[in-house]
């Protein structure tokens, strides 16, 4: 290429930051050049303080270690997600689904074989937590960090202040020279043939740039208002559209898990970071109002109290019809928003943000044909990878057995399920092989089995069990799984000493 090609990212925020660091990691200055302009007046959504492991893989890419960013960010190690009281009927009250490790691929099939064994009838474990090193762990309070020694690799995420988060990021940035303007946007042009050829600041001044970053949030400045690319609403597959959030005090001793607890017309969340607990009520407001969904959240914290405020926000759920349209690319809330249930949020942007590079160096901006190809190849990955995820979140309304609202009532009797959810769904209740399926699919890039078993076996979602127990085929009495990893356990310090590490390293 005569020049570098010109990147501008139209919005700041973890989504932004996100991808000005990758794109600066992937490709010198010579080939491509990012400008990152952030307006000073719109504020950051930043409720979304969990991650899936990728964000761990995210730092290692950008060779940043824990304790130059958690620190600063209040970040603690997340291990696994609680949910209380999503399936009370089939007398499970609590169930968790853990991130899975290495140490797992000795006893996942177990796991697996015995949640078939459970759908025959038999009486088997089939608790994700006893079966997964990261539910161990979070039993015992104890953090992922291990000994220089230990032959396995751990995964886990991270609860963290996603303010602080996109501050940090932008520091980085800031250092490995991406270029940063404070502009509040004003005017967007567009080129003869539809693309985007600069924007305009308040200030007069044009910005102009060979590809563009919609990282405006959900008013999807460049995508929507200039593009009019379409917004699909996921409201038949998922009711909530608000959330009230609040801090509270930090307990002594940290969690290493997010809890997720059904509330009458939603759920809350509860995110321990080192300084706070971040909660938040994600509801349907065709079910609630916004004043009695803050009453229920301050009487579920146990915080009747009025001088901590609460703030209330609206969520657009859905996607995008293309994610990638002309030469303008969105990411984070301007592509859409799946509520934040399995703490999915960074996890697509993140993998959209990859997938993106590998497209673009392979689109190299020579050929209109090769950018239609690539960009339509794009769309079709990033829909799928929307819809498969919304699948996972519209099963843990469908599977609920609550009776304490219409809320949970219209959730479970709703039938705008996709043929992907239903044919899951089919094999789980036929009794036949959800690994098979899931690979069938496609899926395991997705959620995989364990995950889904995680989901369905914690909700109890099993039919009665036989008259007659033959007393045996509990795959995890009989390869003594409690024993391996409480021994693996031995390794694992509490989840404190791996915080206080962070301080001293």
């Amino acid at each position: 290429m005569s020049k570098p090609v010109k990147i501008v990212i139209v919005g700041g925020g973890t989504a932004g930051w996100m991808a000005a660091n990758l794109f600066a990691k992937q490709w010198s200055t010579k080939q491509v050049q990012v400008v990152l302009v952030e307006s000073p007046e719109v504020g950051i959504i930043g409720v979304g303080e969990g991650s899936t492991p990728t964000l761990k893989r995210f730092f290692e890419m950008l060779n940043i270690s824990e304790n130059e960013w958690m620190p600063q960010c209040n970040a603690t190690y997340k291990m696994s997600i609680r949910f209380d009281d999503w399936s009370p009927k089939s007398g499970i009250n609590s169930y968790s689904h853990p991130f899975t490790s290495q140490i797992d691929t000795f006893t996942s099939r177990a796991f697996l074989v015995n949640g078939r064994t459970r759908r025959l009838g038999l009486e088997v474990n089939t608790k994700p937590a006893d079966f997964l090193i990261n539910g161990v762990l979070a039993k015992q309070g104890k953090g992922p960090l291990t000994p220089e020694n230990f032959p396995f690799k751990m995964e886990y995420g991270y609860h963290f202040d996603s303010n602080l988060l996109g501050t940090f990021l932008a520091g980085f940035a800031a250092s490995k020279g991406i270029a940063h303007k404070k502009a509040h946007v004003e005017q967007v042009e567009r080129a003869n043939n539809g693309d985007i050829s600069a924007i305009v600041t308040r200030d007069g001044e044009v910005i102009k740039g060979d590809f563009f970053v919609d990282c405006t949030g959900f008013s999807a400045l460049l995508i929507q208002k200039t593009l009019g690319v379409k917004f699909n609403a996921y409201k038949d597959n998922l009711f909530n559209d608000s959330a009230v959030v609040m801090p509270t005090t930090i307990s002594e001793n940290i969690p290493v898990e997010t809890v997720s607890s059904a509330l009458s017309a939603g759920w809350c969340w509860k995110i321990p970071l080192t300084n706070r607990f971040g909660n938040g009520y994600v509801y349907s407001s065709d079910f609630i109002s916004a004043d009695n969904a803050e009453t229920e959240l301050r009487a579920h914290l146990g915080c009747l109290e009025t001088d901590i405020e609460a703030r209330h926000l609206k969520m657009n759920v859905g996607s995008l019809e293309k994610h990638w349209s002309h030469n303008c690319l969105a990411l984070g809330l301007s592509q859409g928003f799946i509520e934040p249930l399995e703490a999915t949020a960074l996890h697509l942007v993140q993998l959209c943000i990859e997938m993106f590079i590998t497209k673009f160096e392979q689109e190299g901006l020579n050929s209109l044909t090769a950018r239609h190809k690539v960009r339509s190849e794009y769309n079709v990955l990033v829909k799928e990878r929307f819809e498969r995820v919304r699948d996972y979140i519209v099963a843990h309304y469908k599977l609920n057995t609550r009776d304490y609202s219409d809320y949970w009532r219209a959730n479970r009797e709703n039938q705008h399920l996709s043929d992907s959810l239903l044919h899951i769904l089919d094999v789980w209740y036929k009794r036949e092989d959800l690994a098979t399926e899931i690979e069938r699919q496609g899926l395991n890039n997705h959620f995989d089995a364990v995950s889904w078993q995680c989901l369905l076996g914690g909700y109890g979602a099993f039919p009665p069990l036989s008259p007659n127990q033959p007393n045996k085929g509990d795959l995890y009495d009989e390869q003594n799984i409690q024993q391996f990893l409480q021994g693996c356990s031995l390794n694992f310090l509490s989840h404190q000493q791996n915080i206080d590490r962070l301080q001293s390293d």
